[in-house]
């Protein structure tokens, strides 16, 4: 970055979001809470962005930040990379949707099944929630079997079951070794937390005994090789090991959830530790910037979607499912995207998480650092969590690190609400040293007070 970007970066501390601050006061008026977006940060009020251009974000009032989010990890090649630019262009010349299938959504399953091993089939929809639930379904559909089990602290999606144990707290998550089933939203039905086991993460001695006893009665564990919520800690290859063999031998649907960590590696998330999953539900990457999910697999274990005879096991429909605009953004994008360089973005990963933890070190600064390939995760605390419960920020906390996250954004630095980032193609170690200048201007302010 040049030296005037980083007077720009410099500046922004001193500089005002008056117009932000209208614009919420009118939202304020007509959006019920202000925004319609439960994860975006607020300090007063959000910062409203008018435009992005590769690593970099600017807001209504002017000011410049390095975006460390890209869209809660979905904007891989950042802002207005120049091929999905082009393809979305000459799509929308052609038409924006239609009461059919066109031929991008069959090139863009073409190029998914041709990269992931285990993908016979696939089929596209608008979420990543919506592919989590359709997981969900059609493991039900194979097995007849009601309870799915998942890991505690792990986010995947706004779906009842799977929102089940997403913020325990100390007060009711249980004891370790068997974590107690938490509703996250109010009015969740007492059914949903009945059918949802909770299991401990990376623990393979207390998972196998919840497991063996509802075995019966499992239709799938879904997992993330990368849980965000939980702490951004990797899964241990033994405890994804042991998840494989246990649902492959007892007629259990292993769904890997890729959401976010589809970006983990050319060949999707849980492919890099050597294994397959039944089902993956996977968006945000593969759309190009652009609202889209995905459920795909073998063919067996896609059957519930077939509908060649008659009435499906699971009917999956959406006026806006595998629609054009989508798929040509996703094909761009995708095709964007080589071995080369995810094996950049992992060095570039690597890179980050070495120099903030060297930082910490150098200023005796108490955090830590989680994460692997192109995302990671800042935490308060001198060591590394290695779960949701090592990982939890008690309300004391959270003060402190809304206040860490708020004074990045004055240096022009877009984190998310827990402090995690992401990295894009366009970024380099320039953009990683001046983030690093900003966590260490921002943390000894932060310690001082």
């Amino acid at each position: 970055m040049t030296s005037t970007n980083i007077d720009q970066h410099t500046r922004l501390i001193g500089r005002q979001l008056s117009r932000s601050a209208e614009l919420f006061e009118r939202a304020q008026r007509v959006i019920t809470g202000g925004n319609a977006r439960l994860a975006i940060f607020q300090r007063h009020h959000p910062i409203y962005f008018a435009k992005g251009t590769g690593v970099h974000l600017v807001d209504v009032d002017g000011n410049i930040y390095l975006d460390f989010l890209n869209n809660f990890t979905a904007l891989i090649h950042g802002h207005g990379c120049r091929p999905v630019l082009d393809r979305l262009r000459d799509q929308l010349e052609l038409g924006v949707g239609f009461s059919g299938p066109t031929k991008l959504e069959v090139e863009l399953a073409e190029l998914l099944c041709g990269r992931v091993p285990y993908f016979d089939q696939i089929r596209f929809m608008n979420s990543g929630t919506e592919a989590v639930m359709y997981t969900i379904k059609a493991a039900r559909a194979l097995t007849g079997r009601p309870k799915i089990a998942k890991i505690e602290g792990s986010f995947h999606g706004s779906y009842d079951s799977v929102e089940v144990s997403l913020d325990s707290a100390p007060a009711n998550w249980g004891s370790q070794s068997a974590p107690s089933g938490i509703p996250y939203s109010t009015g969740m039905s007492e059914s949903v937390v009945a059918d949802t086991v909770v299991l401990p993460f990376n623990e393979i001695g207390a998972t196998r005994e919840i497991l063996e006893g509802n075995r019966d009665n499992l239709a799938a564990v879904i997992i993330d090789v990368l849980p965000q919520r939980a702490g951004l800690v990797p899964i241990d290859p033994t405890y994804l090991a042991f998840l494989r063999e246990f649902t492959a031998r007892h007629g259990i649907v292993l769904i890997s959830d890729e959401v976010m960590s589809f970006r983990l590696s050319y060949r999707g998330g849980i492919t890099r530790f050597g294994f397959e999953a039944d089902l993956c539900a996977f968006a945000k990457i593969i759309g190009g910037g652009l609202p889209i999910g995905a459920v795909g697999g073998p063919s067996r274990f896609m059957l519930p979607f077939d509908t060649t005879n008659g009435k499906a096991l699971v009917p999956q429909a959406g006026t806006f499912s595998a629609n054009p605009i989508s798929m040509a953004a996703g094909i761009a994008a995708m095709q964007c995207l080589s071995e080369q360089d995810f094996q950049r973005l992992d060095d570039l990963g690597e890179y980050a998480r070495s120099s903030l933890v060297e930082m910490f070190r150098q200023q005796h600064l108490p955090y830590s650092v989680t994460g692997m390939g192109s995302m990671f995760r800042i935490h308060l605390g001198p060591e590394a969590p290695k779960d949701y419960r090592e990982a939890y920020v008690a309300p004391e906390q959270q003060e402190k690190m809304d206040t860490l996250i708020w004074a990045l954004q004055k240096r022009g630095v877009i984190v998310s609400p827990t402090c995690q980032l992401c990295l894009s193609t366009p970024m380099s170690t320039d953009h990683i040293e001046e983030m690093v200048t900003s966590v260490r201007e921002a943390a000894q302010i932060l310690e001082t007070a």
